[in-house]
């Protein structure tokens, strides 16, 4: 039973307890993100030694110390989305976002005491933690989101990492300068502490554990899922994940997506400002306004990926694969645009830049929400594969560019990077469009085995 199939009365609040924890994962992510990039923009004044208690790190050691975060995040994420499945997506988003606040406090204690070798734990330990973030949030998703609400509510969601990326590149210089830098740890320690706090009180794992939401939001919600009842828990199946055609394409979708973008997040900056003459990094909002971009446009694509299947306009595979084609065809094609443009035209460059991330838009109401689509009883598991995988690309997608860059200032070779990018941008989606789907996947539903020892189907059983 879906949303298509019936007609289901929707409760008449503007603001059900649905929506409250749409926007408290919302502000999970962009909490995360704050604190995944805030490094970035500490170190910068942690080295700068025209200052007072400046900490002497070569180039080299502060790459370590930005790299060492992702060594714990990209680690756990398969296990994330099984623990998901298993205890719930409230209790482990929650701890990963308590563990950052806890660490964030004690990242300036760290570095005064324990040198750069402790601060690398400290962004391990929370990297690890993070690593349990987005495959419990979608778990989450998958339970309380109605099939009509999921692109918007998806597309929200998911635009907290790019509004906190935006956010902490804006105001890290402003706390730096007026308390230290310091201060942009306990800062983001103290809001991710407040966060916890408040979700303990107003969130819940599921409808059916909820004790605020009305008993008609929790028929809407059930009714609209087919969770009529208790959920269940089924086994993995993993023989037919892995070999499934259409995950497959979803993994190299996610890849080619990554690439793409961690190309433009880690390499960008040195190109404008080598070869254009623009010195991104020392505008903090420059900086942000790509993500911002992101931000602003996910509010319409989630609107429109809702409304184009509800009027039966087009299937919600299409759909995806429309958002998905903008998502990775439209930055592909501007960003060839953008390794032609002349040095010195600061705004024809930060135009561009701000289109190639912005349109990026489109993967938060394509790619991932086709695991969703997919198979919402397994949502956590088929995240925490596509994200490690991705995040393996976004660790090696950098160091293809610094292999292709033999001279920073050529942009003859700065586009040879380019093309690349393009190129798996180009592939990746190409590659979706042929085998992928967001049809509802046959082991989703697995059988299950009764007392007599016969075979039943667990269809429409969505946890």
């Amino acid at each position: 039973m879906t949303g298509e199939d019936e007609d289901i009365k929707k409760p008449k609040t503007l603001c059900g307890i649905r929506h409250v924890q749409t926007i408290m994962m919302f502000f999970a992510l962009v909490i995360a993100y704050g604190m995944r990039v805030n490094m970035s923009m500490a170190i910068v004044v942690m080295t700068d030694n025209t200052l007072e208690n400046s900490f002497d790190w070569s180039m080299q050691t502060q790459s370590v110390i930005l790299s060492s975060f992702f060594w714990g995040y990209i680690i756990l994420q398969i296990p994330a989305g099984e623990m998901a499945a298993k205890y719930g997506g409230m209790i482990l988003v929650t701890t990963a976002i308590a563990i950052n606040a806890v660490v964030s406090l004690t990242v300036p204690f760290a570095a005064y005491y324990g040198g750069w070798q402790l601060v690398c734990a400290c962004r391990v330990v929370q990297g690890l933690a993070q690593g349990f973030v987005v495959p419990s949030i979608y778990n989450l998703i998958g339970k309380w989101t109605p099939v009509d609400e999921k692109s918007r509510t998806g597309a929200m969601i998911n635009s907290g990492s790019q509004l906190g990326n935006a956010i902490q590149l804006v105001i890290s210089g402003f706390i730096a300068d007026a308390w230290g830098w310091e201060a942009i740890f306990y800062v983001n320690g103290a809001i991710g502490a407040v966060w916890v706090v408040v979700y303990c009180v107003v969130g819940s794992d599921s409808p059916q554990k909820s004790k605020l939401i009305s008993a008609e939001e929790r028929l809407y919600i059930q009714t609209s899922l087919g969770q009529l009842g208790e959920p269940k828990k089924f086994k993995t199946p993993w023989m037919a994940i892995w070999t499934s055609v259409p995950f497959i394409s979803l993994i190299v979708l996610h890849c080619s997506q990554n690439w793409g973008y961690w190309t433009l997040m880690t390499e960008m900056p040195s190109y404008m400002k080598k070869v254009l003459g623009v010195d991104i990094k020392a505008n903090g909002v420059m900086s942000a306004l790509p993500y911002l971009a992101v931000y602003i446009l996910s509010f319409p694509f989630g609107y429109m990926c809702d409304y184009l299947p509800k009027k039966k306009y087009l299937s919600v595979t299409a759909t995806r694969k429309l958002s998905n084609s903008i998502g990775f065809f439209g930055p592909a094609i501007a960003l060839i645009g953008l390794s032609y443009v002349p040095a010195g035209n600061v705004t024809l460059a930060v135009v561009l830049l701000t289109i190639v991330v912005g349109l990026n838009v489109g993967h938060m109401t394509g790619l991932m929400l086709v695991h969703l689509d997919m198979a919402p009883n397994y949502v956590g598991t088929l995240l925490g594969i596509t994200n490690m995988a991705a995040n393996i690309i976004s660790i090696i997608a950098p160091l293809v560019a610094g292999v292709v860059l033999k001279d920073e200032t050529d942009p003859d070779e700065w586009r040879k990077v380019f093309y690349i990018a393009s190129a798996v941008y180009v592939i990746g989606n190409t590659f979706y469009l042929i085998f992928g789907t967001s049809e509802r996947q046959k082991w989703n539903e697995p059988s299950e085995e009764t007392d007599n020892g016969t075979q039943v189907k667990s269809a429409d059983k969505i946890v």
